[in-house]
């Protein structure tokens, strides 16, 4: 069965390093099919009894994807960092292959725009995003912390003060602090979204969006 006949979920790794191995072992925890290659023949043998199909290929090569079967992937991440080189050759020739969604890695802005000129449709930078979060999670009350850009972010915080023990519908915390409470864990309830009658008690975390700014005014009152 190719991948593309599986309902599309198959996605294909390509790079093995602590990123690449982590999107992969993620994927399969969300019930993925995942394919996962690497030139480093150290590097398949130590991820092979941890993800379910590991495979030594130079993914530089297009006869080695083609004979993996890769041009059936709908979406193939490039999780390339140590070798820029391979990183855009890699790109270049999923593109040719015909690749509908590619997701690569870049370690610079230099490197992002190389990977989207040759045909990267989707580019991140891990280390930073990362840095920005846990930034964030040093200097503020925020429990976690994902920003979207444009100034909006969604944010897990503890109850403020001001919002124990009354109705939502009483605060308006969108009006009054520039936020929306969007869901709520209740002691000893999972999490669940709101509504105007909700009522939170002490030790209640809080699903909260809004731009940057207020999100961290919101979590200090805690």
């Amino acid at each position: 069965m190719s991948a593309r006949d599986s309902d599309h979920t198959a996605v294909l790794v390509i790079g093995l390093g602590r990123f690449g191995y982590h999107v992969a072992g993620a994927l399969e925890r969300l019930d993925h099919e995942v394919l996962a290659i690497d030139r480093d023949p150290a590097r398949v043998q130590r991820w092979s009894t941890e993800l379910d199909r590991v495979v030594q290929a130079d993914a530089t090569e297009e006869l080695a994807l083609r004979q993996l079967g890769v041009a059936d992937f709908d979406r193939v991440v490039v999780a390339i960092g140590a070798s820029v080189e391979a990183s855009v050759l890699t790109v270049l020739t999923l593109t040719e292959l015909g690749i509908p969604q590619i997701w690569a890695r870049a370690t610079s802005e230099k490197h992002a725009k190389i990977l989207h000129s040759v045909g990267a449709h989707h580019v991140v930078f891990p280390e930073a995003e990362t840095g920005e979060r846990v930034a964030h999670l040093i200097v503020s009350r925020l429990l976690d912390f994902i920003e979207f850009g444009d100034d909006f972010a969604i944010a897990k915080v503890r109850v403020p003060a001001p919002l124990v023990g009354r109705a939502l519908r009483e605060l308006a915390p969108r009006d009054r602090y520039g936020v929306m409470v969007v869901g709520a864990k209740l002691p000893g309830e999972p999490f669940r979204y709101v509504d105007p009658d909700t009522v939170l008690p002490p030790e209640s975390v809080l699903i909260v969006e809004g731009g940057i700014t207020q999100v961290q005014r919101f979590a200090a009152l805690t």
